[in-house]
């Protein structure tokens, strides 16, 4: 105790202080408390997240965004092959002049019209023929009278050859001018069947049943065998597109694939199915045919240009969500983050796409961190901070 002494009225007053060191005390106690508990929970806090620093207020790391990535690995999908080529008629059928030839009188057909094997196409003018073959008629009609004049005359001999009125040489005689009769009926005959098959081949008549595909003749023109093709058909009315595809995507391509074709311009879809594989690869272009055989629709116009996507069977490729799939100019692309955490851009090709996933035919090993979305945000050479999603997820 402090005591302070003074003089008020004459008397000695004894005054008592603050006792030093007990109120204030107690408060230096609290506060030193409350802050070790705040600095074990703090150390708490950093020893369940892995023992991390906190990273100074303004570091790249604090300020690298948040981005989730997902290795893919590999899984058994459809292998889809994307390929574009021409339309065609599967088996075209060039139609010309199978005889001498002449001046067309009539044209019975046009393009898009269907016909039957050995219909009329284009009829060819034969009044010279027509001539020839009623002369060719008449030679088979006296030729068979010979024959029957001689075959009386034979029978005629051979009665009087027993009686004695005529040797058997004079019989041999009729015998064998009766026998060149029979020839030269068979020759005339002959005659007449041949100028009326040349007669036919005059018109221009369609191979097989099928759809014409083009036609380049017209009445009164004059045509012979040097005409070149008149008609083009296509058997059946069968068409396929004629589809390019590089070396490697041909050598596991096989017959019986199926495939779905679309014509430029147009959204319709048309199922077809790989019916032939190029087995020769062209040196220039290191590229193959795979004809996809269709059935006819009006829309399939033969030598239009089509896009096709085959199923090629199975493979063991990576798959993605859609939305980790860009497109640029340059075509498609992923981004990757590489072990540094720094965005890289990396050139894939697709393979079969899905509702929600595609899968990637090339550029990808399944191992990578592929950004799944908000790659459109982002840059390469950017810095982030990835997340590891589940893949499919």
């Amino acid at each position: 105790m402090n005591y302070e002494s003074g003089s008020l009225g004459g008397e000695a007053v004894m005054i008592e202080g603050p006792q030093d060191g007990g109120p204030r005390r107690r408060r230096r106690v609290l506060i030193i408390a409350i802050v070790a508990v705040l600095a074990i929970v703090a150390a708490a806090y950093f020893l369940m997240r892995g023992g991390d620093a906190a990273p100074a207020p303004g570091s790249a790391s604090d300020q690298a965004p948040r981005v989730t990535v997902v290795v893919p690995g590999r899984a058994s999908v459809d292998r889809a092959l994307n390929a574009t080529g021409t339309l065609a008629a599967r088996r075209e059928m060039p139609v010309g002049v199978a005889g001498e030839g002449g001046m067309v009188t009539r044209v019975l057909v046009e393009p898009g019209q269907w016909v039957g094997a050995g219909q009329v196409l284009a009829v060819v003018d034969r009044s010279v023929q027509t001539q020839t073959a009623e002369s060719l008629v008449a030679q088979v009609n006296v030729a068979r009278a010979d024959l029957t004049l001689a075959q009386s005359e034979l029978d005629r001999a051979q009665q009087l050859v027993d009686r004695g009125f005529i040797s058997q040489a004079d019989v041999q005689r009729r015998i064998a001018t009766r026998d060149s009769a029979a020839a030269r009926l068979k020759v005339a005959g002959a005659s007449v069947s041949e100028q009326r098959a040349r007669n036919n081949r005059l018109d221009i008549r369609a191979p097989a049943a099928g759809l014409v595909l083009t036609r380049q003749v017209e009445p009164g023109q004059i045509i012979s065998s040097a005409s070149g093709t008149l008609f083009r058909m296509a058997k059946g009315g069968e068409m396929e597109m004629r589809a390019q595809l590089p070396e490697d995507d041909l050598a596991t391509l096989r017959s019986g694939a199926r495939a779905t074709v679309t014509p430029v311009g147009s959204t319709a879809k048309f199922a077809g199915q790989v019916w032939q594989v190029s087995p020769v690869i062209d040196p220039q272009t290191r590229q193959g045919i795979a004809r996809i055989a269709l059935r006819y629709d009006p829309a399939l116009r033969p030598g239009g240009f089509a896009s096709a996507a085959i199923v090629g069977g199975n493979a063991s490729l990576p798959e993605l969500p859609q939305s980790a799939v860009l497109s640029d100019d340059k075509g498609n692309f992923v981004y990757i983050a590489d072990k540094d955490n720094v965005v890289r851009r990396r050139d894939v090709r697709l393979g079969t796409v899905s509702d929600d996933t595609v899968a990637i035919a090339s550029g990808l090993d399944g191992t990578e961190r592929v950004v799944v979305s908000a790659g459109a945000f982002l840059n390469p050479g950017q810095k982030i901070a990835p997340i590891v999603g589940k893949p499919g997820a």
